[in-house]
């Protein structure tokens, strides 16, 4: 395995309105998650909101401790941030002043890459993201899609061993969410980076996994991982028209259903437990 979940853990230490000055209670995220993903793989990961998928990620990133259990990375405990790991967030966090390879050299610079190596990598990943005759673009003349394009093109560039996902297409329309959908799954298949992909959508996982691990609600783990046929995912017609899909989509939805009704009644609740100390207050 290339990265290997063992018995993870992570608890928040909040404050408790209703406790008083100084009070505090402990907020569970994620519970005993065991998952393991092969060298090379794309797994999704995807689950209702609030089940800790991206604190799973933060943590894989190293930007924040397991409290108990242990990730490891090519059998080795993850102690913070590495070169070895590049992460896509949902916001691009472009530099507004830098051009898109600028904003690609940036990161490359504070690494030592000498100033011609720097352009030709920056130049490379861009075209390979598909903005080619885009490098002295800034964000704000950009598309939304173009500027995680760049956010893709700006991790990739670092070389890393394992590329994190958090919901980098949400906030994208449809048609370019299933461009770009497309578009990484033709770079997962050049690069052969180890990916891990943070989704609420369905169809999104079952379109881009090779494995797709379906959390709990919270505290979040791992309830089944459901394995994607190769004929499926490799397909070259529109795979979302094949009855497999259809019927590997349901499954993904049975397994989901009940965790996002306990999920919105965990919301609930907590929206009523606020509402209270308020009026209290």
């Amino acid at each position: 395995m290339k990265i290997q979940f063992d018995n993870v853990q992570k608890t928040f230490k909040v404050r408790n309105p209703a406790g008083g000055r100084g009070a505090f209670s402990t907020f569970t995220a994620v519970k005993d998650v065991q998952l393991g993903v092969k060298d090379g793989e794309f797994m999704v990961i995807v689950g209702p909101s609030g089940c800790g998928k991206s604190t799973l990620l933060d943590m894989l990133g190293g930007l924040t401790k397991p409290s108990a259990g242990q990730i490891l990375l090519d059998g080795k405990p993850i102690d913070g941030p590495g070169l070895d790991r590049g992460i896509v967030f949902q916001q691009y966090a472009l530099f507004p002043w830098k051009t898109a390879k600028q904003n690609i050299e940036f990161g490359l610079e504070a690494k030592g890459i000498p100033r011609k190596e720097r352009s030709e990598r920056a130049s490379h990943f861009l075209a390979l993201v598909g903005l080619a005759g885009f490098e002295q673009r800034y964000p704000h003349e950009l598309s939304g899609g173009m500027k995680q394009r760049v956010a893709i093109a700006r991790s990739l560039a670092f070389d890393p061993d394992v590329l994190l996902m958090d919901e980098p297409f949400a906030a994208l329309d449809a048609q370019t969410r299933e461009t770009l959908q497309s578009e990484l799954l033709r770079i997962w298949e050049q690069t052969k980076k180890t990916i891990v992909f943070i989704t609420h959508g369905i169809d999104e996982a079952v379109y881009l996994g090779q494995r797709v691990a379906v959390m709990t609600s919270r505290p979040g783990t791992i309830k089944q991982v459901i394995d994607i046929p190769v004929h499926v995912n490799g397909a070259e017609e529109d795979i979302r028209s094949l009855p497999e899909f259809g019927e590997l989509r349901h499954e993904i939805w049975e397994l989901l259903r009940d965790e996002v009704s306990r999920a919105q009644q965990q919301e609930h609740t907590k929206a009523q437990a606020g509402a209270a100390v308020g009026a209290r207050g």
